[in-house]
């Protein structure tokens, strides 16, 4: 029975604008009888206990967020993933899903098993979760797998580092049964399968079109948005999925980061147009890799558009700034079967006055405030609001309550040195005094940089951000605006005082210049006729300098056409 509905399933695909990966959305959720049944022999069969990370991979196998994927890969799927990035039968698939336990219990229970066992795996509360059937067994090196997915075989890469500690010597393959989903707390109430957001984009809100966008450790800044809004100009829809559960502790907690998601998605985005909906999947930090494997979900979770950053699920220095975009081009679009959008990395242009990117503005980093994720999260550490420009204060607000530890440790550090924050979001720091200001005469070293440096750069951002774009304007606009009722008297004001200040300092020097000798007495004391037209030539030029006070009367040589407006409006009167 349940196979037929998931036939009938998989033919209502065919009728979207999207289809699942492998062209079939994987169901291996038990319900009614069957769970039932599976229940009562779980009870008669051998178990292994499997760690959260592999609780959160059996849910998403089961759903179909890694479709095609019906469970653990047998040995041919899980060696032609890791050379070739594809499945045995040539379906682009990044990253091995492989199931290798560990523990002394588990590994007598994995050496009794033969083909065609079923097995259940248990959570640590000992609560079956899911049955195994038994389909391959087999072996695999650990260093082929790190240097295969990751690039690398250095402890220090955190990919790498699980391999050795989550990881034993003997994998087991075959599709898995999921007897129970794991309630996901505080994000139960915005948990979205699949089948769900296929429903509502495609039944409930006919959108021909849905941009995905998949988000990690950082909550909502305003690159994000950048690229949100740009996809929203041409797409129905966009599926926020910021991942939950699995970050490192020293990210912004991801409860937070889901409510400061909420908060902004509230006040900025079109409500009707923007879906946001938590994604609990386990970190693999396999660079360009996994962002092929989140490109994929996205098409799984039914968008059509995959919206991708400058260094998606970059990880440290070990990947290429772009690595996440070439990688798309060992792929044509039809065997990817989603449309890659790739954008360049996202920074505020103060000359702009807008967000940009390399391809759309022409200037240097001198007015630019960086939009680095790491860096917002150490801003937010140590208790400063980060600039207005590049996070809004609602997500920053909430955000700053998640990020742990904060402030500086007793050493007077912090996890990230400050210069690095600096750096990272105010790159000019080190060479101007201020944005878009003139060149320090010695740049500044990262390392030598203090948190009083750090708060400079932050309040020189909030005081001088949004003003130079505005006194560009206000120059433009005083030399311009023929209808003067919108200057300021005080301007013209004072351009005439300085203006008329000058001609006495000209009047008093031009007296002296008529009356002063050829030869001066004692040149220490006076001046001859050679240095007083000096002074006076000098101050000449200074009045050629002194900008022109503007008013109506000035202005009218720019009317030059004295015809009246009837003669506009097609009148020969």
């Amino acid at each position: 029975m349940i196979e037929k509905l998931i036939n009938e399933q998989n033919q209502a695909y065919l009728n979207y604008p999207q289809q699942p990966h492998g062209g079939k959305l994987v169901n291996r959720v038990l319900k009614g009888d069957e769970l039932e049944r599976a229940y009562e022999r779980a009870i008669e069969l051998p178990t292994i206990m499997v760690d959260l990370e592999a609780v959160i991979t059996l849910e998403m196998i089961a759903t179909g967020v890694l479709s095609p994927n019906e469970g653990f890969m047998n040995e041919a799927d899980y060696k032609s993933v890791l050379e070739h990035g594809r499945l045995a039968n040539g379906v682009i698939w990044p990253v091995p899903l492989s199931f290798a336990p560990i523990g002394e219990k588990n590994r007598a229970v994995i050496q009794s098993l033969s083909i065609g066992d079923d097995v259940v795996l248990t959570d640590e509360s000992k609560e079956p979760v899911a049955i195994l059937k038994v389909e391959d067994i087999f072996s695999y090196n650990k260093e082929m797998r790190a240097s295969h997915l990751f690039g690398t075989t250095d402890r220090n890469h955190p990919g790498v580092d699980a391999i050795y500690r989550r990881m034993g010597d003997t994998a087991l393959g075959g599709p898995i049964q999921l007897l129970r989903r794991v309630h996901w707390g505080p994000f139960e109430k915005m948990r979205m399968e699949p089948k769900d957001t296929w429903h509502l984009f495609y039944e409930e809100k006919k959108f021909r079109s849905v941009g995905g966008f998949i988000t990690g450790a950082n909550p909502l800044h305003r690159g994000h948005e950048y690229i949100h809004k740009n996809a929203l100009e041409e797409m129905d829809g966009l599926l926020i999925q910021p991942l939950v559960e699995m970050a490192k502790r020293e990210y912004t907690r991801h409860e937070f980061r889901m409510l400061a998601y909420r908060s902004v998605l509230d006040t900025y985005y079109p409500k009707n147009r923007s879906v946001l909906s938590p994604l609990r999947v386990t970190y693999i930090f396999a660079g360009p890799r996994e962002t092929v494997l989140h490109a994929l979900i996205m098409k799984n979770y039914g968008c059509t558009h995959a919206l991708i950053g400058r260094d998606h699920a970059g990880i440290g220095d070990y990947y290429d700034k772009y690595a996440s975009h070439t990688i798309f081009e060992q792929f044509t679009p039809e065997e990817l079967g989603i449309d890659v959008r790739l954008f360049y990395e996202v920074f505020y242009c103060t000359r702009c006055d807008s967000l940009g990117t390399v391809q759309t503005c022409p200037h240097d980093v001198r007015f630019r405030i960086n939009i680095s994720g790491t860096g917002i999260r150490e801003l937010l550490r140590h208790g400063l609001l980060p600039p207005k420009e590049i996070v809004r204060p609602e997500s920053a607000r909430i955000a700053m309550q998640g990020v742990q530890p904060k402030g500086l440790d007793e050493d007077n550090e912090s996890i990230s040195p400050v210069g690095k924050t600096i750096h990272s979001i105010f790159p000019y720091y080190l060479k101007s005094t201020q944005l878009g200001g003139a060149k320090r005469t010695q740049p500044l070293e990262p390392s030598e940089l203090t948190i009083q440096d750090l708060e400079r750069a932050v309040m020189d951002v909030r005081l001088n951000a949004n003003r130079i774009y505005q006194d560009i304007f206000d120059e433009f606009s005083y030399m311009t605006d023929l209808n003067r009722t919108l200057q300021p008297d005080w301007r013209t004001e004072a351009r005439e005082a300085v203006r008329e200040q000058q001609q006495m300092v000209i009047d008093d020097l031009q007296e002296k210049l008529n009356q002063a000798p050829e030869k001066a007495s004692d040149e220490f004391m006076y001046q001859d006729r050679a240095e007083a037209k000096k002074e006076l030539d000098v101050a000449k030029r200074i009045m050629q300098d002194i900008p022109s006070a503007l008013n109506k009367e000035l202005l009218t040589y720019r009317t030059w056409n004295p015809l009246p407006y009837n003669r506009y409006r097609g009148s020969d009167d």
